[in-house]
């Protein structure tokens, strides 16, 4: 007789998927907690698979970088503003514009992110967005960050 074998579980307010950690983490002053992918994979686990529809998507326009979702358990239309900054600050921070100027970052619904068969890791498509523009930002900028 064979146990079926269950994945590990997952945390989506952490950033777990089946058990590992595949985002950074952190609380943003509004309270809304802020997930910064590791890798191209986990960016695609993040954004497509732990990521509720209506959780806030933000990457930096036209270059490499980490998916960043901000949780919206509240269902908020819109982020507040200093939650805004913070996450669209990290998405330019964990991006290959990391040492520029301020960054055109993308800001959509988890619900806009698609992906079509054979895109390499971490490349998604999006329907619908609107442009921030942030200075980069990375976590250990932040006090108490983690």
């Amino acid at each position: 007789m064979s146990a079926s074998r269950q994945p590990p579980p997952s945390d989506p307010e952490q950033g777990v998927w089946q058990g590992r950690r595949i985002a950074r983490r952190v609380v943003s002053p509004d309270g809304l907690t802020i997930l910064v992918g590791k890798t191209a994979r986990d960016n695609d686990i993040l954004s497509l698979k732990l990521a509720d529809p209506l959780d806030f998507w933000m990457h930096a326009a036209g270059m490499a970088g980490s998916h960043v979702v901000v949780r919206n358990p509240d269902r908020l239309s819109r982020l507040p503003r200093e939650t805004e900054r913070l996450a669209a600050g990290l998405a330019a921070g964990y991006s290959k514009a990391r040492k520029g100027g301020k960054v055109d970052i993308h800001l959509a619904f988890c619900d806009a992110v698609s992906k079509a068969r054979g895109m390499p890791p971490g490349k998604v498509l999006l329907r619908r967005y609107k442009a921030v523009k942030a200075a980069p930002l990375r976590l250990e900028d932040l006090d108490g960050a983690g």
